[in-house]
């Protein structure tokens, strides 16, 4: 698998100089990362940035479906320690929070949900203990297998957002975009069916217990932006499936290994991912819980208009979970 080849969107001192100082004001303001007032205030603190900063948080345009923005600098030793479980995390990180947020707001609309991390806007990815082996960001021991983000719901974001705190052990998330596959076209017309239904993973406890049924949804299909995905095989049923749409599912496993690449993050670099063309995963790493684990902050964009989902996906139940947004649209 190549490591970090992901494009990168420098941004100069200036530049950077420019979302630090924005962030601390808005911080300064409202007292707090998670306030209404500030998530409110964030549209208008964007319109006061300036090109070179919209210039870098542009539109991901090429087929890697991602790219790095790196420029931006965090000082370790003003973080504290790796918390051990998102919920500890208090006001560590909050400039970083705002940041995330500003960046967040530069490229959509930032949504959060009911049933995550108590409705909040960034998220904290820490390996939490007791959770090694799960099949989410808290997990450690197990590989991360490759997965649209929240595939199980209509709602998804259309960008995922993950920002570097610490990583002193180059730990790599993964990624793998649907657009530098080699997929037959027989394969693509299996999966662009909508078989199986994708279910909701073990970070939202509450649209496990949903007691409607869950629906069938199609792996891929067909866009005016190109080919687009939905994929989750950790949490798809692929075992009540038939026979050759089972053997296409797995032929794209194969095909999206080929093509993945690993970014290995640096404190201060956001990845953005495109999570309708890519999927994205984590190297196994074995957690010390000593304060020095990894940790990175994640944020959810939603792209008002954005001609990337079926039609059908507006009957979906969504299993009972309801997206936020940071503002009224």
């Amino acid at each position: 698998m190549p490591t970090c080849p992901a494009p990168v969107r420098p941004v100069d001192d200036a530049a950077a100089a420019e979302l630090t100082t924005l962030a601390a004001k808005l911080l300064a303001d409202h007292s707090s990362a998670t306030s209404p007032e500030l998530l409110a205030a964030l549209p208008g603190a964007c319109a006061q940035l300036s090109d070179a900063v919209r210039h870098a948080l542009r539109p991901v345009d090429t087929a890697d479906g991602l790219f790095v923005l790196r420029g931006l600098h965090l000082d370790d030793t003003e973080l504290g320690p790796t918390p051990g479980h998102w919920s500890s995390v208090g006001d560590a990180g909050a400039l970083w929070d705002v940041i995330l947020l500003l960046v967040s707001t530069l490229t959509g609309t930032p949504i959060a949900w009911d049933g995550q991390q108590g409705g909040r806007f960034v998220h904290n990815i820490v390996p939490s203990p007791g959770h090694e082996s799960e099949q989410t960001g808290s997990s450690s021991d197990v590989l991360l297998t490759p997965h649209t983000e929240d595939a199980f719901h209509p709602g998804r974001a259309h960008l995922l957002l993950l920002c570097c705190m610490r990583n002193h052990d180059n730990i790599a998330t993964t990624a793998a975009s649907i657009r530098r596959t080699a997929l037959t076209q027989a394969d693509v017309e299996q999966l662009k069916r909508p078989v199986v239904p994708i279910l909701p993973d073990d970070a939202y406890e509450d649209a496990q217990q949903f007691a409607g049924r869950p629906a069938p949804v199609p792996t891929l299909f067909d866009t005016s932006e190109g080919l687009t995905m939905r994929f989750d095989p950790a949490y798809t049923p692929l075992e009540e499936a038939e026979v050759e749409w089972h053997e296409a599912y797995r032929r794209l496993e194969g095909e999206l290994g080929r093509v993945s690449v690993a970014v290995s993050l640096e404190p201060g670099d956001v990845l953005v991912v495109d999570n309708d063309i890519v999927v994205h995963g984590r190297v196994p790493f074995t957690a010390r819980y000593d304060g020095t684990d990894r940790w990175l902050k994640r944020a959810s964009v939603r792209v008002e208009g954005r001609p990337t989902r079926p039609l059908a996906e507006r009957d979906e139940h969504g299993y009972g979970q309801a997206a936020l947004t940071a503002w009224a649209v």
